[in-house]
């Protein structure tokens, strides 16, 4: 049983009227937030079909943002004539989810809700997903053979995009997948990853076709491995001289 006074019911349908014909006025003024004209209204195009999307991306964000606001305003009105049903049938200010009598503080803040603030349906978040993620993982999630258990190390499809990626794209630091990116030169998946060897050693060391004269290539990861301390210059053969240059 409601505990409202008359007095309260009465304040509280003046307030639920009135923030009614608000509304529908400022719906009136603004043509339902201008969903009444077309495009041609705005763009004086008779059709954008030959036309790049891009020309009229202006256009398209304005209605959809009219949409959502006309939308918003025709919610509010079904919550208040919601309300104002439950004034005349007797059952205004009982949460309709447990049946108890809904405090007048929040019928203050809130005259045209009919739930109790802990059994609100608008703060109960949805953890619907989308049906596509029961079937896409995150980028090459189906191509990535890195964490693979049989320890496959081979090309896969993140090898792909990298190769390809290398040509450029539209990324900025802002958008790589490693939060500490500055430049551009590391924008790229695993942009540090060696290319072509696991260990830089690989990618300086040479044999002969036979496999017996081994030679060292003074390349941009030699160097890197002597300037870590991995090296020493002293461990080459000074009659690979010719092979060192």
């Amino acid at each position: 049983m409601s505990t409202l006074t008359s007095a309260q019911l009465a304040l509280l349908r003046i307030r639920l009227e009135d923030e009614r014909r608000e509304i529908e006025t400022r719906l009136s003024r603004n043509d339902h937030y201008g969903l009444g004209s077309s495009l041609r209204d705005y763009t004086g195009e008779l059709s954008p079909i030959d036309n790049h999307p891009g020309d009229t991306a202006t256009e398209l964000y304005e209605r959809e943002k009219d949409i959502a606001l006309h939308e918003q305003e025709e919610l509010h009105i079904e919550r208040i004539d919601a309300a104002l049903a439950a004034m005349e049938n007797g059952t205004y200010g009982i949460c309709k989810a447990s049946g108890q009598p809904i405090p007048y503080e929040r019928l203050e803040a809130a005259p045209d809700t009919l739930y109790s603030i802990e059994h609100a349906p608008r703060q109960q978040l949805s953890h619907t997903r989308p049906a596509e993620e029961t079937l896409l993982n995150h980028p090459f999630g189906r191509t990535s053979m890195d964490e693979h258990e049989d320890g496959y190390n081979g090309f896969d499809g993140e090898d792909a995009w990298q190769i390809v990626e290398q040509w450029g794209n539209a990324d900025s630091p802002a958008f790589s997948e490693n939060r500490d990116v500055a430049d551009y030169d590391h924008v790229g998946i695993e942009a540090e990853e060696n290319d072509g060897y696991v260990e830089s050693i690989e990618s300086f060391l040479a044999t002969d076709i036979t496999g017996r004269h081994l030679s060292v290539v003074r390349n941009r990861e030699y160097n890197r491995y002597l300037d870590t301390g991995e090296g020493d210059h002293g461990l080459e053969n000074p009659d690979d001289s010719d092979a060192l240059q």
